[in-house]
């Protein structure tokens, strides 16, 4: 290994730190927690280090937003796959109905990561050109189900993201204590009923 490779790896080693221990510190003490100072005090870095890696916490909170994305992406997938094998008779309804209690309890297990993605301002674009990879494939995993649940007469796509509003709206809401949790089970199932076409 070279000395360029071996720099390049430790660099990266750092940065996976950085964000690994941003997260850390999102998903017990909340973002506001989350400083330069804070972060360099636990990896045992200075400041500039940090610095050399991120401009700020915006790009940390980018980056905890694309890890994020990955994932999620990874557990829709998942969650499909596994109900499409599992059933015949009602495939198409259960693999959209495994997709949105996937994304409820990515949500749900994962706060401060969902808020990096979709609540705070992490300088990502959505919905552009210049949309970062990881967010294309996470919409395209909801894509993925829910294309096929659309209707004739409606776009995928327009479909896919009036159901992911919907799943967000679920997800902010039961988070911050407005929806009773008794009823999420029913609230899922009535969602699918009344938007896929299944």
């Amino acid at each position: 290994m070279s000395v360029q490779e071996r720099k390049e790896r430790e660099r990266a080693g750092r940065e996976r730190l950085i964000v690994a221990t941003a997260r850390e510190l999102a998903e017990q003490q909340g973002w506001d927690a989350v400083t330069t100072r804070r972060l360099a005090e636990r990896i045992e870095y200075s400041q500039p280090v940090l610095y050399s890696h991120f401009r700020g916490k915006r790009e940390i909170i980018g980056a905890v937003a694309l890890e994020g994305a990955a994932e999620m992406a990874g557990a829709l997938r998942a969650a499909t796959s596994t109900t499409a094998t599992a059933t015949a008779t009602d495939e198409p309804r259960a693999r959209v109905v495994a997709l949105a209690r996937a994304y409820l309890d990515f949500a749900a297990d994962n706060p401060a990561v969902y808020d990096a993605m979709f609540q705070l301002d992490g300088g990502l674009a959505f919905a552009q050109e210049d949309t970062p990879e990881p967010l294309k494939d996470a919409f395209a995993a909801l894509l993925e189900t829910l294309g096929e649940v659309a209707g004739d007469d409606v776009h995928p796509a327009l479909f896919t993201e009036l159901f992911w509003a919907s799943l967000h709206g679920l997800a902010t809401l039961t988070r911050a204590g407005r929806l009773p949790p008794e009823y999420s089970e029913r609230r899922v199932e009535l969602l699918v009923d009344r938007l896929a076409v299944v």
